[in-house]
């Protein structure tokens, strides 16, 4: 019996499980399941119950993505701990921001953000350059070009301007020059 996915389609953790099929219950390694189950990159984690005779109870827990990362030509899934997932077209998760930029860059970006509260739900896209400075890209087109370094500072002062009425017009916000925002 295989409960809680929602992701993963019950045949393809069924053709995880197909080595185990016809062995004997009491025989059974649970390492042998854990190994099988845990070649699927959207399983986070999962519990094993065998019912005797016959069953074997599996609940699955499964990563939710938070991002589609772009990083040499391929593409993941990011989740919320920021591990890649197996890219597969799901259409529920087709407008998830972008990152383009690699996984620890991110990760570290993506802590500090939400270490001051910036409201991650209105970011489309996250874009990491050479010079390691990121731009970020709301839902509401507005793009916001940050420093390499002190990053931090530069977005607690677009959050405050963000709310005042008279930014609102305002489409692009340049922290790059020291000390200066350009609009």
């Amino acid at each position: 019996n295989i409960e809680n996915n929602y992701l993963i389609k019950k045949v393809d953790i069924e053709n995880l499980l197909i080595q185990i099929y016809n062995k004997n219950l009491i025989l059974l390694d649970t390492q042998e399941i854990k190994n099988a189950l845990l070649q699927n990159s959207f399983i986070e984690s999962f519990e094993i119950k065998k019912k005797y005779p016959d069953t074997i109870k599996i609940k699955i827990f499964e990563k939710k993505p938070i991002a589609i990362l772009f990083n040499k030509k391929k593409k993941f899934y990011l989740s919320e701990k920021i591990e890649l997932i197996e890219f597969i077209q799901i259409s529920d998760f087709k407008n998830l921001p972008h990152v383009f930029a690699n996984q620890d860059a991110f990760k570290v970006f993506y802590y500090d953000l939400k270490k001051i509260k910036f409201p991650l739900n209105n970011i489309r896209k996250y874009t990491l350059f050479e010079t390691n400075r990121w731009d970020l890209e709301t839902k509401n087109n507005i793009i916001v070009k940050l420093p390499s370094k002190n990053y931090i500072k530069s977005l607690k002062n677009y959050l405050d301007l963000s709310n005042k009425n008279s930014f609102k017009k305002y489409k692009v916000f340049d922290y790059r020059i020291d000390n200066q925002l350009i609009l």
